[in-house]
């Protein structure tokens, strides 16, 4: 079982700024941040392969920064001048084969959530 331990969701104003973190338990080639709000579906925020290449919703470029650390097998978001939209339940996600596109439906691994929510 492949665990992914996410953490540094909290809750801020609008124009603030946060950081969260995924540790994974190994080699991963691709890693990602997902995220949810309530009666929406699951949205893909940001992905990271190996090798650096890296992948932004419209919504979220030039605000979020995802970087990885992969001799600690450690995933980052970090995201500033938040806004009450990017209110939601944020996922780390992972995979261990190569993927030209670290697409959602690429992922096998995810972790548990962490809630970031965002007043105005």
């Amino acid at each position: 079982q492949v665990q992914l331990v996410e953490s540094g969701g909290d809750s801020v104003q609008a124009g603030g700024s946060l950081r969260l973190s995924c540790a994974a338990p190994g080699y991963m080639y691709c890693m990602g941040w997902f995220r949810q709000a309530p009666g929406k579906e699951r949205q893909r925020v940001a992905t990271i392969a190996r090798d650096g290449i890296v992948w932004y919703t419209d919504s979220v470029k030039g605000r979020f920064t995802i970087s990885r650390d992969n001799a600690k097998n450690t995933l980052y978001l970090q995201m500033n001048s938040l806004k009450p939209e990017d209110t939601a339940m944020y996922y780390c996600a992972a995979e261990r084969r190569y993927s030209s596109t670290c697409s959602i439906q690429d992922f096998a691994y995810w972790g548990q959530g962490t809630q970031v929510t965002v007043s105005s």
